[in-house]
């Protein structure tokens, strides 16, 4: 249990309703995330997790719901406190993302960028001609916190956490049950989804990730592309620290009224 939570908290993904179109509205913490409080393969375990929860229930959960089949979902990544440090990820994003090409691949139909600093405007202008067309294309980056483009997708009540500010509308509930933080443990996808992972961990005599040792990951090479990516985005992010560094050393150098 401890480690489940450990990585909820530092993982920062979550599930907070449903487009207009019904499909399944996922939020991801990019900025704040940390990956910090177990190793890169239970990370990639919980990853894993996710994406088969979203295959086997969320999305035929909402083909039932909506009448009609339903196989992809929406992301919404908040860019909040994104950094410099956020290299230290690198490799672990770029197995994960070598991992969902291979196995699955066309899940997202749009990926909604909000709350963006100036690191990220900076490395998307280097990183978008790298990416293929048909992936750039699902990507939109919004203004500010993305609140009243996010509006004419989805409804209030699914806009995630980091996209609402506050009024009299946020005490009511959607229908998951919770309108606070969708990342959070105690939200109620989480909770739905510990319960999912226990009652598999049973059929598979498999506790993992709530013991440790219990389970290997073999961390794929990375897809040449998107190392070619992970590569240039290390590259621009060095060059902006760099930058940022200089700024700082020719201020500490300023003499102010004669001093």
């Amino acid at each position: 249990m401890d480690l489940y939570r450990a990585i909820r908290d530092s993982q920062l993904i979550g599930m907070s309703g449903y487009s207009k179109e019904g499909l399944p509205v996922i939020a991801v913490g990019v900025g704040l995330r940390t990956y910090d409080k177990a190793s890169d393969k239970y990370y990639i375990q919980s990853h894993i997790q996710l994406n088969e929860y979203r295959d086997q229930v969320i999305l035929p959960t909402a083909t039932r719901k909506h009448g009609r089949y339903i196989g992809t979902c929406v992301k919404v990544l908040d860019m909040t406190g994104l950094k410099f440090s956020a290299l230290n990820q690198l490799r672990l994003l770029t197995a994960i993302s070598t991992i969902d090409d291979l196995n699955y691949p066309e899940k997202t139909d749009t990926y909604y960028i909000v709350n963006v600093p100036y690191v990220f405007s900076a490395c998307w202008k280097v990183v978008k001609p790298l990416l293929q067309e048909r992936t750039w294309r699902k990507i939109q980056v919004l203004q500010g916190c993305g609140k009243e483009e996010l509006l004419k997708v989805m409804d209030y009540a699914s806009l995630p956490h980091f996209c609402r500010k506050e009024d009299s509308k946020s005490s009511k509930h959607h229908a998951l049950g919770n309108t606070g933080n969708c990342f959070s443990f105690n939200h109620a996808f989480h909770q739905q989804l510990y319960n999912h992972i226990k009652q598999q961990s049973i059929i598979v005599e498999s506790i993992s990730p709530i013991r440790q040792g219990s389970f290997y990951v073999d961390i794929p090479e990375p897809d040449p592309d998107d190392a070619k990516i992970a590569k240039t985005i290390e590259t621009e992010f060095h060059k902006l620290e760099n930058q940022k560094n200089g700024f700082t050393n020719s201020l500490n150098g300023l003499r102010v009224n004669g001093h």
